[in-house]
Order: structure tokens, then C-alpha cells, then sequence
């Protein structure tokens, strides 16, 4: 059928242009492991899959900016460490843990 589908448009795919479509679309699935991937193509070789693994700048640059958009939320949310008892120095204590000046 695909065959036929061809000639009656003048194309030239070939079922091993959707083979390398399937398989870049699987790469790019963030829920899909390279390892599956390699399994259901039958390639001896996970670095095969090496060439459908090169992300646009802006895609590089989207990740960039959600991973320091995740540190920094994390960075908001640690919770301040509790008082020393009564009758430390703060300051000491800070001293000894490596903590930032309060």
C-alpha cells in the first residue's frame, strides 16, 4: 500500500524514512527509554541512536532555564535551620556548621 501511495503521488519516501521518523519521535519522548528504543529497532549498539539525539539551541536553552528555574525554587523553599538552645552564641553555631552569617 505504501508502495502504491507513492507512485500515485511521485514521492520518494520509503518505509525506512518513517523508520528514521518513528525513531526520532520516540528519542525526543522524554517517557521513553533510549534502551526501549534500541530494543524496538534491533540495534545491537545503544550509540546507534546517537545521530536522532542532537536538540535544537532553543530547546537546549528551554532546559537551561527550567533546570535554574528549579534550583532557584528549591533555593526559596529550604527551610530555615532552627534556633540554637538557649545559651548558644548563634554566631558560633554558624561558624560551626558553615552557614551564612544571620
Amino acid at each position: 500500500m505504501f508502495i502504491r501511495v507513492q507512485e500515485l503521488l511521485g514521492s520518494n519516501w520509503s518505509l525506512h524514512d518513517l523508520r528514521h521518523t518513528a525513531t526520532y519521535r520516540m528519542t525526543s519522548d522524554p517517557l521513553v527509554r533510549l534502551t526501549d528504543v534500541q530494543w524496538v529497532l534491533a540495534h545491537k549498539q545503544l550509540t546507534t541512536l546517537q545521530i536522532y539525539l542532537t536538540p535544537d539551541s532553543d530547546e537546549i536553552v528551554g532546559h537551561m532555564l527550567a533546570h535554574h528555574a528549579r534550583q532557584e525554587k528549591k533555593a526559596t523553599e529550604q527551610p530555615r535551620p532552627p534556633l540554637p538552645a538557649p545559651g548558644y552564641d548563634p554566631a558560633s553555631m554558624d561558624v560551626l556548621f558553615g552557614r551564612p552569617n544571620s
